[in-house]
């Protein structure tokens, strides 16, 4: 991403800064994995929030690698 300090929210025009949070992302109709330390730009005023490129990259390969049987996991993102 371009430089963080100037960016802006494209919800409601606030800056974004860096954080970490935790995620839920729901693969299929039975199961759902939550990311824990995910970091992301986050919107200081409507906490919306960003992925950057190589963040989601590696959300996609853990993904990718979760156990298909369980309904729910919960994995800590680790870069």
């Amino acid at each position: 991403m371009s430089d963080r300090k100037s960016m802006k929210c494209h919800v409601c025009g606030g800056f974004v800064h860096p954080n970490k949070t935790d995620i839920p992302f729901k693969l299929g109709e039975r199961m759902i994995v939550i990311l824990k330390d995910l970091p992301v730009l986050q919107c200081e005023r409507c906490r919306e929030y960003i992925l950057e490129d190589s963040v989601m990259r590696r959300v996609e390969e853990i993904l990718s690698m979760v156990n298909q049987d369980s309904e729910l996991q919960v994995v800590r993102f680790a870069a």
